[in-house]
């Protein structure tokens, strides 16, 4: 197992502080809610609440440019100036690529030690709608890439800041940032509360109410946004496999192909080696399937394969698009296969290791949405930079859209923020216990206080982050790509 995950990882990402600290781990005392709950209050006494109040960087706080070049090492070379230039578009998006630098920093405070399923990388961008299987649509988090259990006062303190930092990237007083991430910690605690009030299956089933924040947030618009925001919804409800052939793909010689877009989309060499390669790789992947879906999959023949660059903190890495046709010309299903590297979350929390690291991935995701694609898998795979890469799979087109937040107004991005804060809240009650959470939260608003504190002073610490990152893009100590 260790060689396997050695392989798996590629060059370690160092600390330069090897002795951080490592959050304690807590198992809930009890077997009833109000056991747990009373367990919870007991933390307090360890950790009061308002520990999360204001921020001020530890005397051993890494170099937080050092440590997001640190991360360069395992990436696609020509692809790192594109990701480093995408984190300097604004400070927001620099904290979306910069989970690593405050899980280092998270280590660093003070923890409740109550340990949920993490997403590692809650900010608002990564909460968004797809199509589940049974087709209806959904809201949910749908990022996965840094899942991992850590303390559940991670993930909420990762979306409160990132609240603050983008309501400042809309222009909004800091007042108002403050505010939203206060009201979105409350509604995170209610929910928690809620949520432990229910018996288990109730929590395991229940979704997130988002037609009717869309409702709300529609009453809030002009004729104009309204047929503006109508527009962009039907053109997200295009996002299907079927949809995406005429825009990624063309006939050449009567086969569908992937159109390249360099260095965007790089279509694969198309020799015996490569599609012998890509056979392995899908047979791992089909086998990683639940065994009832071996008949759909068994359905698709691979036509073409491209390395496709996305996001922000995950350019860099191996992420490729799968072009797969079944027994009709248009009966298209399109695959991401994005590289599972380790979590930024795993070197500074008691690790709960998985051999493959696509399969942790998978896991979470499983975990913590209410319903997961379909498609989800994990396979691993040379390339040519390794020797070994652990993948994961699934749906690249399903309906998949995400929220504009640099155009909302403070009104819906109220609205969406609860929204959010409600997902995350369930997500934990899958994994955790809502009760002790519940527990230590308590029905006041001591927390909600100490988090908007904290996200606020935070906003200030990623925007110095920020700067020294563009100063070390400007004497180049760090290259940054024109196209991004």
């Amino acid at each position: 197992m260790a060689e396997s995950r050695a392989r798996a990882a590629g060059p370690e990402i160092k600390d330069p502080d090897p002795k951080a600290p490592r959050a304690p781990r807590r198992e809930a005392e009890g077997t009833t809610r109000t056991e747990r709950s009373a367990w919870g209050r007991t933390i307090r006494d360890d950790v009061p609440r308002k520990a999360w109040s204001g921020w001020a960087p530890a005397a051993d706080r890494p170099d937080p440019v050092e440590l997001l070049l640190s991360q360069s090492a395992a990436r696609v070379p020509d692809l790192v100036p594109i990701r480093h230039g995408r984190m300097l578009v604004s400070p927001f998006t620099f904290y979306r690529g910069a989970a690593l630098a405050m899980a280092a920093d998270f280590a660093r405070m003070p923890s409740s030690g109550i340990y949920v399923q993490a997403c590692g990388d809650a900010h608002l961008s990564n909460f968004g709608t797809f199509a589940t299987p049974e087709r209806s649509l959904a809201f949910d988090i749908n990022d996965f890439d840094e899942t991992h259990p850590a303390p559940f006062e991670w993930d909420v303190a990762r979306l409160a800041a990132s609240i603050v930092v983008a309501a400042d990237d809309i222009g909004f007083d800091r007042a108002i940032g403050q505010a939203l991430a206060q009201h979105a910690t409350r509604r995170y605690r209610e929910q928690l509360r809620s949520l432990s009030e229910e018996t288990f299956l109730d929590v395991w089933y229940s979704k997130v109410d988002f037609g009717g924040r869309v409702q709300e947030a529609h009453e809030t618009y002009s004729k104009a946004e309204l047929k503006q925001a109508q527009k962009a919804t039907r053109k997200g409800l295009r996002k299907t496999n079927v949809g995406a052939l005429d825009r990624l793909a063309e006939r050449v010689d009567g086969e569908w192909r992937i159109k390249a877009d360099p260095p965007f989309i790089v279509p694969t060499p198309r020799t015996k080696a490569v599609r012998a390669r890509l056979e392995g790789f899908f047979e791992q992947y089909v086998a990683s399937l639940p065994r009832d879906l071996l008949p759909l999959a068994h359905h698709y023949r691979i036509v073409d394969f491209a390395r496709k660059v996305v996001g922000v903190g995950s350019v860099g890495t191996e992420a490729h698009i799968a072009l797969l046709i079944g027994n009709r010309d248009d009966d298209a299903l399109w695959l991401q296969l994005k590289e599972a590297t380790d979590s930024v979350l795993e070197r500074y929390t008691v690790s709960d290791l998985f051999e493959h690291q696509g399969e942790r991935v998978v896991f979470g995701q499983r975990l913590m949405q209410a319903s997961s694609d379909t498609f989800l898998g994990w396979a691993s795979s040379p390339t040519r930079r390794k020797v070994h890469v652990d993948f994961y799979v699934r749906q690249l087109n399903d309906y998949k859209t995400s929220a504009d937040v640099s155009s909302m107004t403070e009104r819906r991005l109220s609205l969406y923020v609860e929204v959010c804060a409600e997902a995350l809240a369930r997500a934990h009650a899958r994994s955790g216990s809502a009760s002790a959470i519940s527990g230590y939260l308590g029905k006041g608003q001591a927390f909600d206080r100490a988090m908007g504190r904290f996200a606020v002073a935070y906003t200030d610490q990623n925007q110095r982050d920020y700067l020294a990152f563009a100063a070390a893009a400007a004497d180049g100590r760090v290259e940054v790509s024109e196209r991004i």
